[in-house]
């Protein structure tokens, strides 16, 4: 499986390494457990079975409108079989509006596959996961997860995009 993921700016992704940071040192469930070198932060936009070069190529025209917007904006949660902390992102209308756009072309796309419901813009979520696990507490307040400055609440800017190869756990440019 292939996916689709856009890239903070540095200032973005130290805030949620040092979220991750704070959390395992609280002992919660954290990615900062996760040490596969291609884990980071990100914003999954959709995912395919198979990315063709012609599938590459307009994924990268329609990522050429990067940098766009970012705004994180509190905890949000996510319940099943594993509980997931996540810090929400408040989608702006070009963020909304780019990830409509890759969607779309990878639903159009030959060997795509069928795709995943919870990334349809209309159910979309965007956030950046924080941890998961079944030993996530239910409870835990955004006082808990974030240092008192600068908040929960923190601007940047989407700034690179990659793909990321869940069978060979490699990730490259999206326009190959």
């Amino acid at each position: 499986m292939h996916s689709v993921e856009l890239l903070p700016d540095e200032r973005t992704e130290t805030a949620v390494r040092d979220v991750w940071a704070r959390l395992a040192r609280a002992g919660l469930p954290s990615m900062a457990a996760h040490r596969h070198p291609t884990n980071r932060p990100h914003l999954t936009l959709a995912t395919a079975e198979i990315l063709l070069p012609e599938t590459r190529a307009r994924l990268g025209e329609a990522l050429a409108v990067l940098p766009v917007p970012l705004r994180l904006d509190g905890l949000v949660r996510f319940t099943g079989r594993r509980q997931v902390l996540a810090w929400a992102v408040r989608p702006d209308e070009a963020l909304l509006r780019l990830h409509e756009t890759v969607w779309h072309i990878l639903c159009g796309s030959p060997g795509s596959g069928p795709p995943d419901p919870l990334l349809d813009p209309a159910r979309w979520v965007p956030h950046f996961t924080l941890g998961r696990g079944r030993d996530m507490p239910p409870d835990v307040s955004d006082a808990e997860v974030f240092p008192p400055a600068p908040g929960s609440v923190l601007t940047g800017r989407w700034t690179g995009a990659r793909c990321y190869d869940s069978v060979t756990r490699t990730t490259g440019p999206p326009a190959g």
